[in-house]
């Protein structure tokens, strides 16, 4: 039989530490501290929770916890789960990190790395076309680009590196270099 956590009970030091600090890390990188905080919950929940159990367990009100599970079922990193003899939703969260950050990463491109090249674009065309603009510039906006655009096909090589390969390119990290021809340009 599966051990199951009491959500009226405090939670366990481990659990709350790691909550709090999910909460403080998702400030850093622009996630609101309360859906970082459910996310982090949903995450070590051994089993689905509800909004209520979700305010209840972390003292945030309730639209607060509504609005972070509508921003969290965005990014597809929870999703509904039905359960037996309940009218209440309940949720979990996606446990694989695998898939957890491939999800977070195509967000994070889709939001901020497709307008950025959109963006950086424009402005080439733009500078491109015009005669006043200095030469510096120019060559730093195609070079900004030209980074974006390369920055973002190695990311579409890597959505189809199988796991493992991938797992076993990022244990090598730095020592893949001496792989490599001595001097690249």
């Amino acid at each position: 039989m599966t051990e199951t956590t009491d959500i009226s009970a405090p939670l366990p030091p481990a659990v709350e530490r790691f909550v709090l600090h999910w909460g403080d890390l998702g400030g850093q990188w622009g996630v609101n501290r309360s859906v970082a905080q459910i996310h982090a919950l949903l995450y070590l929940s051994d089993h689905p929770l509800t909004g209520e159990d979700i305010a209840g367990t972390l003292g945030i009100a309730r639209s607060n916890v509504s609005n972070s599970l509508r921003e969290l079922l965005g990014w597809n990193l929870i999703r509904r789960v039905p359960v037996m003899g309940e009218r209440r939703d309940h949720f979990v969260a996606e446990i694989d990190l695998w898939e957890m950050i491939t999800r977070i990463a195509a967000g994070r491109k889709e939001r901020e790395i497709d307008p950025a090249i959109a963006a950086l674009r424009a402005c080439v065309a733009e500078a491109d076309a015009d005669p006043a603009l200095g030469m510096v510039a120019r060559r730093r906006l195609r070079a900004m680009l030209e980074f974006t655009e390369t920055m973002e096909s190695w990311y579409g090589q890597m959505l189809h590196v199988p796991r493992g390969t991938l797992a076993k390119l990022i244990r090598l990290g730095g020592r893949i270099v001496k792989f490599l021809p001595a001097r690249i340009e």
